[in-house]
């Protein structure tokens, strides 16, 4: 059984985006909500899939005071290249060395047409204002996943 961080403090992290700039989670402390989403690979189907959902539910997410931050391996210039392709409005975090997504234990072997490596599972956290998981998402599939992602927030918003 794989161990959850459900009711945990959120690994602590502090990664950068497409400019250069530091984002840690203790930017958010006490402020907001995170959606905190692990994804493979910039400009693949399913990560641009994945991304432009959020992006479409973006202002729903914000009016919920949640911050949305997507988290893969690629280069800052790839993550810019894809923000700027889709029209992104959120953060993406260069985890290049993979720190962040072993942490969080998302950084698994992976199997693709016999072949076997390294890569992101796709997952995603909700962390509370208090730094803690409240939900956590592994092995997402993208279709419904942010709707999904945007109820559970309600519902913790609305009690």
């Amino acid at each position: 059984m794989e161990k959850t961080l459900e009711g945990l403090s959120a690994p602590g992290f502090a990664l950068k985006d497409k400019d250069g700039s530091t984002v840690s989670l203790e930017d958010f402390k006490g402020k907001s909500y995170v959606v905190l989403y692990f994804y493979p690979k910039d400009q693949t189907p399913g990560c641009t899939t994945q991304a432009c959902d959020f992006r479409d539910r973006n202002e729903e997410f914000e009016k919920l005071n949640a911050v949305i931050l997507g988290v893969s391996p690629d280069s800052a210039a790839s993550h810019e290249k894809f923000i700027d392709k889709h029209g992104l409005p959120f953060r993406l975090l260069v985890d290049e060395d993979h720190e962040a997504a072993e942490a969080y234990g998302v950084w698994k072997l992976k199997k693709n047409f016999g072949r076997e490596y390294m890569g992101i599972e796709r997952s995603t956290f909700l962390i509370d204002p208090t730094g803690t998981v409240v939900k956590e998402w592994r092995k997402v599939s993208v279709k419904g996943h942010v709707e999904e992602a945007l109820e559970e927030l309600k519902e913790l918003t609305e009690n």
